[in-house]
């Protein structure tokens, strides 16, 4: 768990410092002559960029912490849920849409 632990503050400084960036491009708007106003698309799809980006650090920070590290641990969590929910199991081999693999 110590591998976890270290590497958290890196995922959450990466979450900080994506969401930070977003918050002041979409705060400082249009600026004015500065900037060709055919070029506002592109600086929306890069804010827009950076508020996704701060979402999948965040989930992946979670995800990372609670000590989910491979896909064996996922399938855990999901069986785990299935579980709780009083769902049958999975039969081995099933997709998420019910078809045989």
């Amino acid at each position: 768990m110590a591998e976890a632990d270290g590497e958290a503050w890196v995922w959450a400084a990466a979450t900080s410092a994506q969401l930070a960036a977003g918050v002041a491009s979409y705060r400082r708007g249009y600026p004015g002559g500065r900037v060709n106003p055919s070029l506002m698309p592109f600086k929306a799809f890069l804010v827009a960029s950076l508020f996704v980006g701060a979402g999948a650090t965040a989930v992946m920070g979670a995800v990372r912490a609670a000590g989910i590290r491979k896909v064996e641990d996922m399938k855990g969590v999901g069986a785990s849920v299935r579980r709780r929910l009083g769902a049958a199991p999975r039969a081995e081999g099933e997709s998420s849409a019910g078809v045989e693999m």
